[in-house]
């Protein structure tokens, strides 16, 4: 284990050398932090009496604000609205030093919103605002153009569709060509319905409700669980699948037929909110700065420890992946 984890720190202390290309869903996470101290007289639910607000990215943005606090240097492509909400987010990007030079206005979309209330330290409701139409061909075009315009500047590429509309076959199929052609390591955090469009990626990280789904076939015991990712792999005809299992850790199925059973360290659990955009983020970073796939995995699976013991949405710094990797 001691040779482990200096092999993880020499593999930490070189995120500050990778460069990453997140393109997906923006959003703008709302908190409304508060008490409870009754229930409503009009209906049966908890009054909030609401002490602070506070803005995080999300979604894409969230997994790029991960990469960026592990010290890799990001870029991030996507499209916003011409509104409130959207120049919160670029001021919250630009603010931390992320390149935000490929992110898109559209008049016609709003930026997409999720309010979440929490009232000592939970969750009390979410409220989503949001537009789930796909990308018309203009834009798509406009997005495509900027994404071949830096990617000989990066070394490795996350998509994080949240299925909000902006990845699409037509994008993908644009970004997977001049990736392939210039070996970019290309990772998808996928949505259900859309795992044809990821067809050739390096790794996908889909959680083990997503794997079942696209794959038809339950999850019930170990072996239910291999074949999954035998299926996966085969459809695709990716390197690796990262098959999250919450409580139950990770599993890793590589192409050559090597399958990595890890652990979860979570230590206390209190918001898994985000905890997929850590997990992206943190493997596909290790990737970029020279990490096998199952050193990849099991640092982001240090990385998904710690979030999940934070409330709210939240990122992960290099000193806390160093200190817990300790």
């Amino acid at each position: 284990m001691i040779k482990e984890n200096g092999r993880y720190k020499k593999i930490i202390l070189r995120f500050s050398k990778a460069r990453v290309l997140v393109i997906g869903d923006l959003i703008l996470d709302e908190f409304l932090w508060g008490d409870v101290s009754r229930i409503s007289p009009e209906a049966p639910v908890p009054v909030v009496w609401v002490r602070s607000e506070s803005f995080m990215p999300g979604g894409a943005a969230n997994v790029a604000n991960n990469i960026h606090a592990l010290g890799g240097k990001v870029y991030i492509a996507g499209v916003i609205g011409a509104d409130e909400r959207g120049r919160i987010l670029t001021q919250l990007l630009k603010k931390k030093g992320m390149d935000i030079g490929s992110i898109i206005t559209d008049t016609k979309r709003p930026t997409t919103l999720k309010t979440r209330v929490i009232a000592h330290h939970q969750q009390v409701v979410r409220i989503d605002k949001e537009k789930m139409d796909g990308l018309d061909t203009e834009l798509i075009d406009q997005l495509s153009d900027r994404i071949k315009k830096i990617i000989d500047d990066v070394d490795a590429i996350v998509i994080e569709d949240y299925g909000k509309g902006v990845i699409t076959a037509r994008l993908l199929e644009a970004v997977l060509k001049i990736a392939k052609a210039r070996r970019k390591i290309v990772t998808v955090d996928p949505k259900e319905d859309h795992f044809h469009y990821y067809k050739g990626v390096t790794a996908i990280t889909p959680n083990h409700h997503e794997a079942a789904y696209t794959s038809g076939i339950k999850v019930k015991d170990k072996e239910s669980l291999n074949n999954i990712g035998k299926t996966l792999l085969n459809k695709l005809k990716c390197e690796a699948v990262l098959i999250t299992l919450g409580e139950n850790g990770m599993q890793l199925f590589e192409k050559e037929g090597r399958i990595t059973h890890i652990p979860t360290v979570a230590q206390d659990v209190f918001d898994v909110s985000g905890a997929g955009d850590t997990v992206i983020g943190t493997f596909t970073l290790s990737l970029a700065a020279g990490a096998g796939m199952v050193d990849a995995a099991r640092i982001s699976n240090f990385a998904a420890g710690i979030v999940v013991g934070k409330v709210g949405i939240s990122a992960v710094t290099n000193e806390e992946l160093l200190t817990r990797i300790k």
